[in-house]
């Protein structure tokens, strides 16, 4: 999968000076584009957009310093339909305008090409199963938090703390299937990965389509694949890994693609370093023949 993933950003590469479609790139890497835009997100440590614009801005650059055009030719040439455009996404990736640059010899921020490959660190593996589920519903309560990879989500703690008793003993009553007890949901709003990126983060219990949420809030799940995931370990830098590993590592290596969905957790909060079960819920869906497809 990785020698597909590094074709399309070939493809990708060849259509900085025109429009890009997306869907072919995907279509190259044999994924969905939202499972492109998500992996890549993973992988890269940025969401896509933001690396076409920092390639586009990088090869910009050099067409600025070199003075053969105008800076209204490169800005058309780069898919900006107006110089002002341009100037605004020049300055956001090298910190000065493009007219500043050709004129003072500025220093610029050079985004390099990008390629994946897959780095052996050991020789640990992954256990995981694979569920239908039918179609479900989270009871529970919601907060929009920004994602953390690394550390204690602090926002994320505080919705917990925040629920009351009350609510705390009602997800349990409705508790009723896999997985079991109160869990967490993290709904993301983008394709980001980044640090800061905001999720709806839920606490909350799985139960029937037909439950009443009453004071609490519902998130209705359609029925769908899952990639579950059982991992211990210290918390929360076990758990973190374990997200990062299931989308560089696991997802490159397996028949399989995410799709839009809640991801789900089952875990027990300790105090930081501690150990703990944790058990992660992916939604996939299975894609071609083989884990190279």
């Amino acid at each position: 999968m990785l020698e597909r993933l590094n074709q399309a950003l070939d493809h990708l590469e060849s259509c900085l000076d025109r429009d890009i479609d997306m869907t072919e790139v995907a279509r190259i890497a044999a994924v969905s584009e939202h499972h492109f835009r998500r992996l890549f997100s993973t992988l890269a440590g940025m969401p896509l957009p933001v690396y076409v614009r920092r390639r586009r801005m990088t090869l910009a650059a050099a067409e600025v310093l070199a003075g053969e055009r105008t800076l209204l030719d490169v800005a058309v040439r780069y898919g900006y339909g107006s110089g002002e455009a341009f100037a605004r996404a020049f300055r956001s990736v090298h910190g000065v305008g493009p007219a500043e640059a050709r004129r003072l010899g500025s220093v610029l921020t050079a985004q390099p090409r990008m390629s994946f490959r897959v780095v052996v660190e050991g020789s640990t593996t992954m256990r995981y199963r694979i569920v239908e589920k039918e179609p479900f519903r989270i009871v529970g309560r919601k907060a929009r938090v920004p994602l953390v990879h690394e550390g204690v989500n602090e926002a994320a703690a505080a919705h917990l703390e925040s629920l009351d008793q009350r609510a705390i003993a009602r997800m349990k009553e409705l508790s009723d299937r896999e997985p079991e007890g109160i869990l967490s949901a993290a709904v993301h709003l983008t394709d980001s990965r980044e640090d800061d990126a905001e999720v709806d983060y839920w606490i909350g219990a799985a139960t029937g389509t037909q439950a009443t949420a009453g004071e609490l809030d519902a998130l209705d799940v359609p029925a769908g694949t899952w990639a579950v995931f059982d991992d211990h370990g210290p918390y929360p830098s076990a758990l973190q890994e374990l997200w990062r590993d299931v989308f560089t590592q696991w997802f490159p290596s397996n028949p399989y693609v995410s799709r839009p969905g809640p991801e789900l957790l089952r875990t027990r909060p300790v105090e930081t370093g501690e150990a703990t079960a944790s058990q992660l819920w992916i939604p996939v869906e299975r894609v071609g023949g083989g884990a190279g497809e």
